[in-house]
């Protein structure tokens, strides 16, 4: 539960920040998140498949 508080609370300060920076700052942040859930989610896609494997 409180994990969940505290990222409440850092996406209300992230979701303010963006509010007044410019698009473009905007825009590169947003990509480089997303960059970043792509290779997680493969990592994790890759690990599962392996660990199913062996079994």
């Amino acid at each position: 539960m409180l994990f969940l508080v505290a990222a409440l609370l850092l996406l209300g300060v992230v979701m303010g920040s963006v509010a007044h920076a410019p698009l473009t700052v905007s825009l590169v942040a947003a990509s480089v998140i997303g960059v970043w859930l792509v290779v997680f989610a493969l990592r994790e896609r890759g690990a599962r498949r392996r660990h199913s494997s062996a079994n």
